[in-house]
């Protein structure tokens, strides 16, 4: 009788062993899944909370793209410049944003971009020559300076852009009036590039 309970038992013990062994398993497999559209169910939910919901999701995939490609693009020789952004922004200034990249075989030196001006000497290899042109208005206007001469804007590293590389940059200028949203955003020997100014 000991002997019956025992095979009853360790038969009881198998059958939840064998159980537990397949639940486990298919919890693994639905798991697996079950993470992936978790995942991305939390991923959709948190960017409709970004968003303002699915529409806004929509609205910043398509500002991700269009930030992809340039609003203008100049050369000069083997240097390309690219602008991704002008910016007014409150403070009364505005930020143009891009990047130089130099698609030569040697390093391209920046030198001839700063500004001739000897507040701003000091600042070495940098965007300080950098301008924006109203033709409409009839005005210049010059990157921004701190107290100490310091430009609001890029110093490149090393002085340049090493060969076959691309570096990020910036520069702040003076706002226009409300009512001028184009202008022409200069540097160095680059040909001009027409620019439209948005809202920040």
């Amino acid at each position: 009788m000991t002997y019956r309970h025992t095979r009853k038992g360790r038969r009881a013990l198998s059958a939840v062993a064998i159980t537990a062994g397949l639940l486990l398993t298919v919890a693994g497999c639905g798991g697996g899944g079950g993470g992936k559209s978790d995942r991305d169910g939390s991923a959709s939910s948190a960017s409709a909370t970004k968003g303002g919901g699915g529409s806004g999701a929509k609205d910043s995939s398509q500002s991700s793209d269009s930030d992809d490609a340039p609003l203008a693009e100049v050369k000069s020789g083997d240097v390309t410049l690219t602008i991704t952004s002008v910016v007014r922004d409150d403070g009364g200034f505005v930020t143009v944003d891009g990047q130089v990249i130099n698609n030569g075989g040697e390093f391209w030196v920046a030198s001839n971009w700063r500004s001739d001006e000897r507040e701003l000497g000091a600042n070495g290899a940098s965007m300080s020559g950098a301008s924006l042109v109203d033709s409409r208005g009839k005005k210049k206007y010059l990157v921004l300076r701190d107290t100490r001469g310091r430009c609001l804007c890029t110093k490149f590293e090393g002085g340049g852009v090493d060969a076959g590389k691309s570096t990020d940059w910036f520069a702040q200028f003076p706002a226009p009036p409300e009512d001028t949203t184009k202008v022409d955003f200069q540097v160095g020997a680059m040909p001009p590039a027409s620019l439209e100014i948005s809202e920040g």
